[in-house]
């Protein structure tokens, strides 16, 4: 089964797209699209396995696919690689920095080895790839680069090492923006928030409880899924988006209030310094399904055979049901799972849903 993209076949043939952390999640829904789309897509990561399975899946599918062991941190092997897939292929066309990592911990019980190890992969590691391929050749060719980074705007309680990271990554794109406009070279990224993602089961379970009850708090009363993650990329890659640059659109959905009379309404925030565009990117809502976490689009998670399928959704669904409700009954003792007093729960200020 081919992925099924709301962007036309072909659209990018001839194309050579390098993805890091390509073998799993985001980045693995992200290499289907584009080899749908024609592009031959380049994985990148340290764990080999995942990187073979999802190339096998693409070549088989009809796709043009490569992997290569990559590890972001050191910045020598990282110009070795890029190096190597020039030579190879004569340019890269398109980089997609998704390659990342972090752990939740408060922010005074990092130690420096764990806050050194979440910069030196989310940021450093970006940087030294998204030079590497300047330098090698997006510098004589253009080219067009997405980094995925997160929602974190408000700060990010519980993960300050990557907020931190993200933030700095959002400037860098900024600045890249400008310097390399001359060249012709687009430089955008995309915030993720709440997205059901494989990446989800490498988290502990009271870490999973605490992001289902977190994303029950979203007005769409769903979460996102990798596909749409993938279609905000992908349309950063395109034609379309050829006057883009800097932009970082956030893939969530925008707070809503009660208007009528006598509701309460929602603080008001502090006016934002800059401005930016949210793309609406839910293109699989017509296929949408009903479940306990609202409308959660299945064909975006079924674009190919075996593991990704619906039964990885559907056994995610479930434990994120399962989780949400055992950290609704803990929240609503006022207490954290830890045992350690808690604020009571806010009531939602969200429009219901029609019926």
């Amino acid at each position: 089964m081919s992925f099924d993209s709301m962007f036309r076949p072909g659209l990018f043939d001839g194309k050579i797209a390098l993805i890091t952390g390509g073998g799993t999640g985001i980045g693995r829904c992200i290499a289907h699209e584009l080899a749908h789309l024609g592009a031959t897509v380049i994985l990148a990561a340290r764990r080999e396995e995942p990187l073979q399975a999802t190339a096998a899946e693409i070549i088989a599918e009809g796709g043009k696919a490569d992997w290569r062991g990559l590890n972001i941190r050191d910045e020598e092997n990282v110009d070795s690689v890029v190096a190597d897939i020039v030579k190879a292929y004569g340019k890269i066309d398109f980089l997609i920095n998704n390659a990342g990592g972090q752990f939740v911990c408060e922010a005074e019980s990092i130690r420096p080895k764990g806050w050194r190890a979440v910069i030196d992969t989310n940021l450093n590691g970006t940087f030294w790839v998204t030079q590497s391929v300047f330098n090698r050749s997006m510098e004589k060719h253009g080219g067009a680069i997405v980094s995925i980074v997160a929602e974190m705007w408000n700060g990010f309680p519980g993960l300050s090492h990557t907020g931190a990271a993200r933030a700095a990554v959002v400037n860098l794109t900024q600045s890249l923006g400008i310097e390399w406009a001359s060249r012709g070279v687009r430089v955008n990224a995309v915030a993720p928030g709440g997205i059901l993602s494989s990446g989800l089961a490498n988290y502990p379970e009271p870490v999973q409880e605490m992001a289902a009850q977190w994303m029950k708090l979203n007005p769409s009363a769903r979460v996102g899924t990798e596909s749409e993650v993938s279609a905000a990329t992908v349309f950063l890659l395109t034609p379309a988006a050829a006057y883009i640059s800097k932009a970082i659109p956030a893939e969530r959905s925008t707070r809503a209030s009660r208007s009528a009379a006598g509701e309460r309404q929602p603080s008001p925030r502090r006016p934002r310094t800059t401005r930016r565009p949210a793309l609406a990117c839910s293109f699989m809502a017509s296929r949408a399904r009903r479940s306990s976490l609202g409308e959660v689009p299945t064909g975006c998670t079924t674009h190919c055979a075996g593991r990704c399928g619906r039964q990885q959704e559907s056994v995610m669904l479930s434990s994120i049901r399962a989780t949400s409700a055992r950290a609704s009954r803990s929240m609503a003792r006022g207490e954290r799972r830890s045992g350690r007093p808690g604020p009571s729960p806010r009531r939602a200020t969200w429009v219901k849903r029609p019926p």
